[in-house]
């Protein structure tokens, strides 16, 4: 890891320390704590009292603005998925990055997002996914657990296996890449 790398992740230990010492010095923010259900609340309320642990040691900078921007600008043919700009909370962006005779590359970005009560994507392609940013919970439909992703996980869902997400983080949110294929026969 290089050294900026490591010097965001010593202070994010930092203020995960000093959010600790915090919760075990005010029983009420320590109660709160215990309220939370999912990382994002976590982040959220340690966020409310000064502390910032949400960001990950190998997130960039904030977005560059103006003529930053324009002098930094890549080529037309080279994007950088992890720049994209957060879809609104409750939302997902799928962007095609290539496709081809049976086959096709999807970003998807995800903010507070989940599948709608009742429904299920039941794909006829094979579908590869990997979390390159961010965590998300899926449901199978043949399966009781929930599945916790997060980043670098990936999974390969067959033909018409009856799946939905059923959390996805708040911004910067949940960056994904799927591979969607048609099986041979």
């Amino acid at each position: 890891m290089a050294e900026a790398q490591l010097q965001q992740f010593l202070e994010k230990v930092r203020q995960l320390n000093a959010f600790v010492a915090l919760s075990e010095q005010q029983p009420q923010l320590r109660e709160a704590l215990r309220q939370c259900s999912q990382h994002h609340e976590v982040v959220n309320l340690a966020a409310r009292h000064g502390f910032s642990i949400g960001r990950r040691w190998g997130d960039g900078p904030a977005e560059v603005e103006g003529a930053a921007a324009a002098a930094t600008a890549p080529p037309p043919d080279q994007r950088n998925l992890l720049s994209s700009p957060c879809p609104a909370e409750g939302s997902e962006r799928t962007t095609v990055l290539a496709s081809g005779n049976g086959w096709r590359l999807e970003c998807i970005h995800s903010c507070l997002a989940s599948s709608a009560e009742g429904f299920w994507y039941d794909q006829p392609e094979l579908e590869w996914v990997v979390v390159l940013r961010g965590s998300a919970r899926l449901q199978f439909a043949n399966e009781a657990q929930v599945r916790d992703l997060c980043v670098g996980d990936s999974l390969l869902i067959t033909p018409r296996r009856r799946h939905r997400v059923v959390a996805t983080d708040p911004a910067p949110g949940t960056l994904w890449l799927a591979l969607f294929w048609r099986a041979a026969g």
